[in-house]
């Protein structure tokens, strides 16, 4: 993410009066000094930038500012370049400081709005004086996100940032966390994915199912070709192919099988790793699934489903993966089911969450679970994932996607180091 273009960013602008601390507030963020801080008014003379990776929102560009009420003799040429971010500000972080709130903040509120750029208030210095309550009342009927902070405080970093992000994944424009493609850009024009789709008791009369839909469309968008085929047929149809298919795609429940009967050249992945993929961040996930191995007898693992649906006989979440954890770890492994939006509250009580395709959510509510997640310190990962697992082949149905195998090799590292 470090090459990641500026363009590419979510250019997230730090903007206030001056001495509020703004710089010490992106150092806390960052978590590293790359502002210069002092006491003296006005220490910050040009905008700051600095690009970082902010989970689970990817790269982003924070923007320090001079102050907006700077009034020393250089004050003409730095509020000049502070308005120009105005306009390249995808949201405003206006740190304040506790019951202090006048014109200058309020020009701020009043430009953004005519941008439509949505605003964060940061109330600093809470270590300094406590905001009074009805100071944050009317700052919460005039900004949707108010989040009190005190820069100084690295002890609370980590909960801080589970905040700020969380608040940033809400307020980020819809550009910004838009899914990626499903397949195209998997494919070269011209290219061919082959499905591989299992016609068993999951699979509905008379049609596909809206995982296996969705990547046809994705792929034939793309400009590229599309063999669907069941798990049985498949040697004999790759077989009858003059080159090799640009990628395979199956359902989990067959990834041993096909992941046999598919060359190792050839990249293979899974339909729910796909929608991981899309859904959410991958790399989260990856990094999720390697909590598997650690897993022993009596350890609880929430399933969680988006949506609810009516159970079938061999259900894959309440029948298949707990069967294949126990059988994995060798123990009895506790599986609960969670059907629906919301977490169950006891959720710091789990080793681990494995999370349906989420194929009924936007991408924005999907990463927002993961926050959640994040913020319970309970990881969490996918079904295509921990099926790939516990079937010792999941590097394999990774490889297609370079950055999330790598997340999930240090993790079994750092996990299980030499």
């Amino acid at each position: 993410m470090d090459t990641t273009p500026k363009g590419n960013r979510l250019h997230i602008a730090l903007l206030g009066r001056t001495n509020v601390g703004k710089s010490s507030f992106l150092n806390l963020v960052v978590g590293q000094d790359i502002a210069i801080t002092s006491s003296v008014a006005g220490t910050t003379t040009d905008v700051v930038e600095k690009a970082m990776e902010l989970l689970p929102l990817g790269p982003v560009l924070f923007l320090d500012t001079a102050g907006l009420d700077d009034a020393s003799e250089l004050s003409a040429l730095r509020l000049k370049k502070t308005e120009k971010i105005f306009d390249r500000a995808d949201i405003a972080l206006l740190v304040t400081e506790p019951d202090v709130w006048g014109t200058y903040e309020e020009e701020v509120l009043a430009e953004m709005d005519k941008r439509r750029v949505p605003v964060i208030v940061v109330v600093n210095k809470i270590d300094l004086h406590r905001p009074s309550d009805s100071f944050l009342q009317n700052l919460k009927a005039k900004v949707s996100h108010v989040i009190p902070v005190s820069s100084l405080d690295t002890a609370g970093r980590n909960a801080f940032l589970d905040t700020l992000k969380r608040r940033l994944l809400e307020a980020a424009p819809d550009d910004f966390v838009q899914p990626p493609s499903l397949v195209g850009d998997l494919l070269p024009p011209g290219g061919l994915a082959v499905l591989v789709v299992p016609i068993d008791l999951q699979a509905p009369r008379g049609r596909l199912i809206l995982p296996q839909v969705q990547t046809i469309r994705d792929a034939l968008d793309n400009d590229a070709a599309v063999l669907v085929v069941k798990e049985r047929e498949l040697p004999a149809t790759l077989a009858l192919l003059n080159r090799p298919p640009d990628i395979v795609i199956c359902d989990s429940q067959v990834i041993l099988k096909v992941s046999a009967d598919v060359a190792p050249a050839i990249p293979l992945t899974t339909f729910s790793i796909l929608f991981a993929r899309q859904k959410g961040d991958l790399a989260t996930a990856a990094e999720g699934v390697a909590y598997i191995e650690n897993l022993q007898s009596g350890d609880k693992v929430l399933i969680a489903e988006a949506c609810s649906h009516h159970p079938l006989e061999d259900d894959i979440g309440r029948v298949k993966i707990p069967r294949w954890l126990k059988q994995y770890a060798g123990g009895n492994i506790q599986t609960d089911i969670s059907a629906g939006w919301d977490y169950p509250e006891n959720l710091r009580e789990y080793k681990l969450i494995i999370h349906c395709g989420a194929c009924m959510l936007t991408r924005r509510e999907m990463l927002g679970r993961q926050q959640q997640a994040r913020e319970a310190e309970v990881p969490v990962t996918n079904y295509g994932l921990a099926i790939s697992f516990t079937q010792g082949v999941v590097r394999r149905t990774l490889s297609p996607f370079p950055s999330a195998l790598l997340a999930f090799d240090r993790k079994i590292k750092e996990l299980h180091p030499p």
